[in-house]
């Protein structure tokens, strides 16, 4: 980016679990990559809110095992050249704000960042312009500017903001007094009469220089960790790698803390946007159309006798009879059945779950790769089933398994299957032997998604038994 340019870089900040939308957000696929409130997924409505003529391409920081979902939402979303910086473990927003405004920073320092997260939604798109326009003023003035949302209800499930003065070098822009941490109830009540309370939105804006300035004077030593962390970066295909070692010993620290309840340069942009960072499944049914008696579905779902319910699922008949204030979510293996106001003790579940070592806590029976995704349908003592799906154009590593044989069936599309020294075509109805130690490569030619069924056979079937001897996607 020139010295020159004044677009706004857009950083997207892709991190997290979503464990409180368990049983759909789950760690192997979060919520940001889920299309929760509409046919995108919630990185995909972030990334497009932040495109056209006034902003430059987005700096995006991730989790490295979610590279591939990040690269093709984007790609899907039409999002333009986006850096995707990967980050080796996660670190909070402090460690992953700095990567992002060393980056954005680079060749030019006065760069203007927006940092948002990427699983947030926003109504009123406009307003969110029009409040941004605002936000850059000051920003440009030398503030770090984050947005209060105008609460709608005694929420307790949100941190908070006391505003101050209005600034003088920014209409609009009111000086930040402090930050509350979410209040019980009673506080929460106060807060929404006062008129001088707003919720923390999770959004600032600042410049490249402004946010590295205050680094080097509240955190110097997260800000040389990440230095290091960007001058050791490897760089391969769209992304670049953060450097483990470096970043790894980044303290854990949010940017509120690290720097918003610091800084003397901390102002704020009341904003009623339509904005909610679907933190719940209370929140989800709060935004979503509902019937006459206050319900809202997806999915295949029957109701009868019920009132002011969320019920969801991903493919299987759920119905609901009798039930008010209630929360349905049905996915291929499991099924979340709760009360409204408990919608923030899901995450209890969910740690109970990974105690016990239930692989539900985690991982979704659908696994996404960089060619395409799989899917487990059946499992047994030394044999498994399952679903695979390449999409056109793309192949998968060339390998080898020690402890396993395999048999592919294509269902649809067409097949090059690379076996040893051999190279066979297959078309639909068609099948191929792998035999336990042999080389193999499965690619999709075509010009669309190649299904095909696999059946593993073997003492061992885990996904480490897997030697790849070459790869398009720079995997080990």
């Amino acid at each position: 980016m020139p010295a020159s340019d004044d677009r706004i870089v857009p950083v997207i900040l892709c991190g997290g679990t979503g464990t409180r939308l368990w049983p759909l957000s789950r760690e192997s696929f979060p919520k940001q990559f889920l299309p929760l409130v509409s046919d995108q997924s919630m990185l995909q409505q972030t990334a497009c809110r932040a495109m056209g003529p006034g902003f430059a391409p987005p700096v995006v920081v991730c989790n490295e095992a979610h590279r591939f979902l990040v690269a093709e939402q984007l790609r899907a979303a039409a999002v333009a050249n986006p850096r995707i910086l990967l980050e080796p473990v996660g670190r909070n927003s402090g460690p992953a704000i700095a990567a992002a405004a060393l980056v954005a920073g680079e060749h030019n320092p006065d760069a203007l960042c927006w940092i948002m997260a990427s699983d947030a939604v926003i109504a009123d798109v406009p307003a969110l312009h029009a409040a941004l326009a605002q936000a850059a003023v000051a920003a440009r003035a030398g503030r770090v500017v984050t947005f209060g949302m105008q609460p709608t209800a005694p929420e307790t499930g949100y941190g908070y903001i006391e505003t101050g003065a209005p600034l003088a070098e920014a209409p609009g822009v009111l000086a930040l007094a402090r930050f509350v941490e979410k209040p019980d109830a009673a506080r929460a009540e106060a807060f929404l009469a006062d008129g001088r309370h707003l919720w923390n939105s999770g959004m600032f804006v600042a410049t490249a220089r402004t946010l590295l300035a205050e680094l080097e004077r509240f955190e110097p030593a997260l800000l040389a960790t990440v230095r290091q962390a960007i001058g050791k970066a490897q760089r391969d295909l769209d992304f670049v790698r953060l450097d483990p070692e470096a970043f790894g010993a980044a303290p854990s620290i949010s940017i509120d803390y690290a720097v918003m309840e610091k800084t003397r340069q901390a102002a704020v942009v009341p904003a009623n946007l339509g904005w909610s960072d679907l933190g719940s499944w209370a929140a989800i049914w709060e935004v979503s159309r509902k019937d006459a008696a206050g319900n809202a579905t997806q999915g295949p779902v029957e109701l009868l006798d019920c009132e002011r319910s969320y019920v969801r699922s991903e493919g299987i008949l759920t119905a609901v009879v009798g039930m008010h204030d209630t929360l349905v979510v049905t996915t291929e293996d499991a099924v979340l059945v709760m009360r409204r106001n408990h919608a923030q003790d899901v995450k209890k579940i969910v740690d109970r779950l990974r105690g016990a070592g239930r692989k539900e806590a985690t991982e979704h029976r659908r696994m996404y790769r960089p060619w395409g995704h799989y899917e487990g349908l059946i499992k047994g003592e030394r044999f498994q089933v399952k679903k695979i799906q390449v999409r056109p154009g793309q192949k998968l590593s060339l390998q080898k398994h020690f402890h396993r044989a395999e048999h592919w069936v294509v269902v649809d599309g067409t097949a090059v299957v690379t076996r040893d020294n051999e190279e066979i075509l297959l078309r639909e109805n068609e099948s191929v032997y792998l035999p336990l130690g042999c080389v193999h490569r499965l690619a999709n030619p075509g010009k669309i998604p190649l299904t095909l069924i696999e059946v593993q056979s073997g003492g061992y079937l885990g996904e480490d038994d897997i030697v790849r001897i070459e790869d398009t996607y720079g995997r080990s």
